[in-house]
């Protein structure tokens, strides 16, 4: 870290530093954003620290003006560790909500001990700290900006029961649930509205462009400053938790409005993290678009800002990238929108992406499309019933190559070094601009490179 920098940016309130580090005031114990609000302390009085985990393991309580909670995920770990990266992966999506940190390990194909090593090394706490620390923070959130009962609060922050929540609450953040309501000095927001930061520049027209071409009617919605979308998220014993999400676009807060809603109680905060990741809101843009203006093709053509748009898990961008192949957009979002219509169950008015087992047990020849490619759909669902595998265990599958599995994994995954070089929309930017690129050069940003290409189409 270089503390002349977080200086500059602290005392500038830079927002596209926001997330990147957090500011520990020694003379009040607080540990804030760099665009707090607050009169900015002098500067021998703070110290810098790369993740909130680390400040609040040195004692300090998160800020109740700021919210550091709020602040686009740190990525100070990125690029160290590959195992811990998806470590943090699987216990943001809740592996330690529903799982013990021995299936954890065991998914990463390591022993417990080894994981609490890595954990202790890079961030200074316990894989379960680590979780805990996380489901807190997000119910801090839900406390200062939702009316939802502490009850509901505590379930939807993945907690068994009311009390041990008060105690972990008090324990870690030195305030109880409902103090920290009186005390936050705003009326929150009516019903399930989340807001969620980025770090500008946000290239929200490309983003909303993308999606909106690609749109299922019923299943998603898209307007000039907004988008949403039903959806499902798995739960034990084979339960599905469905609700839907709009994301209202608010540039002059640098974020989003989410409301949510939900048919049933249920964790929330793998659904939240879910949701940032669609909308690419943890992204460092800043850097990557840095990156890539070293590219000399693309140095005067960057869109900066361009983000990764989303699908909601990786079967579902399987399932797409399989009715996409060899046909246009049009001529794919048709096919997804019989498949949802025909397969898919509803929620109410509105329909859901179906699951693996409702395409493997459906009778798919209302799509016109060659019969191979719609055993390959029934094979893919088959495959994914027990759990959606590493899309690159799916080119073991007859009819799925490495185009779809790519795919997959840059849009159900947001993996952000993926280069398509084979798609036709690339190769046909590429050659009317007459572009001479080594997409290496991008790395580990080869999946922005890519949108980039296809922005120019």
């Amino acid at each position: 870290m270089d503390p002349d920098i977080y200086r500059q940016a602290r005392l500038a309130r830079d927002p596209r530093f926001d997330g990147r580090f957090f500011v520990a005031v020694k003379t009040t114990g607080i540990y804030c954003r760099p665009i707090c609000p607050a009169p900015a302390p002098k500067e021998e009085n703070v110290t810098y620290y790369a993740s909130a985990i680390e400040a609040a393991n040195r004692g300090y309580r998160p800020c109740l003006r700021c919210r550091p909670d709020s602040a686009p995920a740190s990525c100070a770990w990125k690029g160290t560790d590959t195992t811990l990266e998806r470590a943090l992966k699987l216990i943001d999506d809740g592996a330690l909500i529903q799982g013990s940190v021995e299936q954890l390990s065991e998914r990463l194909g390591i022993g417990p001990r080894y994981l609490n090593k890595l954990f202790q090394a890079k961030l200074g706490t316990s894989p379960k700290q680590y979780a805990l620390y996380q489901q807190l923070l997000f119910a801090k959130s839900l406390l200062q900006q939702t009316r939802l009962p502490v009850t509901e609060v505590a379930l939807a922050s993945g907690f068994g029961s009311v009390r041990r929540f008060n105690d972990c609450f008090v324990r870690s953040l030195q305030l109880t649930p409902s103090s920290l309501r009186r005390r936050s000095g705003e009326s929150p927001a009516t019903g399930l509205t989340l807001f969620l930061s980025y770090r500008p520049p946000y290239a929200w027209s490309s983003l909303r462009d993308f999606l909106s071409a690609r749109l299922i009617p019923g299943l998603e919605w898209c307007a000039d400053d907004r988008y949403g979308r039903t959806f499902r998220w798995p739960e034990p014993e084979g339960r599905w938790l469905t609700g839907r999400f709009t994301a209202r676009h608010r540039p002059d807060r640098c974020g989003f409005e989410v409301g949510i809603e939900l048919e049933q109680p249920g964790p929330l905060l793998p659904i939240v993290r879910n949701i940032r990741r669609l909308l690419d809101l943890d992204a460092d843009i800043a850097r990557i678009d840095d990156h890539l203006r070293q590219l000399p093709a693309l140095a005067d053509r960057l869109i900066p800002g361009l983000r990764l748009p989303g699908i909601w898990d990786p079967f579902e961008a399987g399932i797409r990238a399989i009715l996409g192949q060899q046909v246009s957009v049009s001529a794919a979002r048709n096919l997804v929108t019989q498949l949802v219509d025909q397969v898919g169950p509803r929620s109410g008015s509105t329909p859901l992406f179906p699951t693996p087992a409702e395409i493997a047990n459906a009778d798919l020849g209302f799509l016109r499309m060659p019969g191979r490619r719609r055993d390959t759909l029934t094979r893919l669902a088959e495959h994914c019933i027990d759990g959606t595998p590493d899309p690159d265990s799916w080119q073991a599958l007859d009819g799925i190559g490495p185009w779809t599995t790519r795919y997959a994994r840059m849009r159900g995954l947001s993996d952000t070094d993926i280069w398509l070089g084979t798609d036709l929309g690339v190769k046909r930017t590429l050659e009317r601009e007459g572009l001479a690129l080594d997409p290496e050069a991008a790395s580990p940003w080869q999946s922005y490179l890519t949108f980039q290409l296809w922005s120019l189409t």
